[in-house]
């Protein structure tokens, strides 16, 4: 990551999950970052981690790092790799599906840190303790993804070729669509001309 709009980029989407995260702290368990991760990583996969972790060091600045933050260095990546694996997914469902499940699955991801430092045992109660927090936390991820996933991927799409050009979600360089593009769209109608031979043509992409 050279290119300093991309620095801009994923620091602006680090600062918009803290913004989100401490705007909706009051309420239990209902959070965004779950979906900025997915629309992130579907969209500017190249920007994603370097967004997640961005946003895991301020989180842990603002907040105060102790035993609770360590499994933050895990958790969003496990979200991350998941969302890369089935990232050929079509639709909306899908990936609302898949941030409920990682929701429910929060506590048990938590867990395994708090396991870790005080004994299975402990962590296993921990994370019983935790389930309906995590249910509450389910249910929020797959309402927040059905509403606003489609939306957030259109805005974020057209950013990135607004304003970033380069590789998109497969690593196609978006620059050079856009080149082509412009290209196609020059070809259009051209006057006959008996004396060159030249004839309309229908430009193709």
């Amino acid at each position: 990551m050279k290119n300093p709009r991309e620095i801009a980029a994923a620091g602006l989407m680090a600062t918009i999950m803290v913004v989100s995260k401490f705007a909706l702290d009051a309420l239990p368990n209902i959070e965004l970052i779950s979906l900025l991760v997915i629309v992130y990583t579907l969209e500017l996969p190249r920007l994603a981690l370097p967004a997640i972790y961005t946003y895991v060091g301020l989180y842990g600045l603002l907040n105060g790092f102790g035993v609770w933050w360590f499994p933050q260095l895990y958790i969003w990546l496990a979200l991350y790799v998941a969302v890369r694996l089935f990232r050929r997914w079509q639709g909306t469902l899908p990936f609302a599906a898949l941030s409920a499940l990682f929701g429910l699955s929060y506590g048990a991801l938590y867990a395994l840190s708090y396991g870790a430092v005080n004994g299975a045992a402990a962590g296993v109660a921990w994370w019983i303790t935790g389930i309906p927090f995590d249910l509450l936390h389910g249910g929020g991820n797959l309402i927040c993804a059905l509403l606003l996933l489609r939306p957030l991927r259109f805005a974020l799409k057209k950013c990135r070729e607004l304003y970033l050009g380069g590789p998109g979600p497969e690593g196609e360089d978006l620059t050079k669509e856009r080149e082509r593009g412009t290209i196609t769209a020059s070809k259009g109608r051209k006057g006959p001309d008996a004396a060159t031979g030249a004839g309309e043509k229908e430009g193709r992409g």
